[in-house]
């Protein structure tokens, strides 16, 4: 129960950490739309630490996420690097790559967990970053190929 708590409370740090990722760049984005998407963002993540506190205050809950289709699309886009006057896709692309990162890191200690409790906790983080990342990568589609709607 004791690596439980310390996994929740590290996932509950990447998520502050996320959050102020996301707010700062609200803060420094030029752009309504954008700033929007951030702050939504930084939402999303305060959010979701505040759930994972209830799960640590809550020894006995498992979590379980869905588990979404994942298409890659992540995958397929080079590395962005915050600024004020980037384009609304190569921001959202950012994003995308931060989550896919924390879903990767999760998937990895998972693999790496040889107690079962550990192992699903890993894995049910893995799939909640997952639906982040399916989320952006639905925006992104959205915004990076307009001539196709």
């Amino acid at each position: 129960m004791k690596n439980y708590k310390e996994i929740l409370k590290s996932a509950i740090q990447n998520e502050i950490e996320a959050f102020e990722f996301y707010r700062d760049a609200a803060v420094k984005m030029k752009d309504p739309a954008m700033k929007r998407t951030f702050q939504e963002l930084a939402d999303d993540e305060a959010g979701h630490k505040a759930l994972l506190e209830v799960y640590l205050a809550n020894d006995m809950k498992e979590m379980k996420f869905i588990d979404e289709k994942d298409y890659r699309v992540s995958e397929t886009v080079g590395a962005q690097v915050l600024s004020t006057d980037m384009a609304f896709k190569d921001a959202i692309a950012l994003a995308m790559k931060k989550e896919q990162e924390a879903m990767e890191m999760y998937q990895q200690f998972a693999f790496a967990s040889a107690e079962g409790k550990q192992k699903d906790t890993f894995a049910e983080l893995a799939k909640m970053e997952q639906g982040h990342k399916v989320r952006l990568e639905d925006i992104y589609t959205n915004a990076a190929f307009v001539e196709v709607w």
